[in-house]
């Protein structure tokens, strides 16, 4: 059994902004370098509820895990991939799920 406390993990965590006007949904994902999935799950969410408390949302108490399997990222690392079945073509897919026209795009 190899090692695995210095793996690297992303985690998805779902929020709702309460200071806005429009209260736009917020995916966030962020990295964590811990020994498994449940750790870097734990860590993850703690930081949502603190994430929560200082920026004016609400955390949904949704967060979706996966490991990297990488010790070390570089340029161009895989930090998060989801798999999703559809029967919808490529475009109603994109358009569902991706593009509904209510993304808060562009430069900051």
């Amino acid at each position: 059994m190899t090692d695995r406390a210095d793996e690297w993990y992303a985690v998805r965590c779902v929020f709702q902004w309460t200071e806005a006007d429009d209260r736009p949904y917020e995916e966030r994902i962020t990295l964590w370098r811990t020994t498994d999935l449940d750790a870097a799950l734990a860590r993850a969410e703690e930081e949502a509820r603190e994430y929560a408390e200082n920026t004016g949302v609400t955390y949904l108490g949704f967060a979706q895990g996966y490991e990297t399997g990488e010790k070390e990222l570089t340029e161009g690392s895989e930090v998060f991939s989801l798999l999703r079945g559809s029967a919808l073509p490529p475009a109603e897919y994109l358009d569902r799920h991706f593009d509904t026209g209510g993304e808060h795009q562009g430069t900051s």
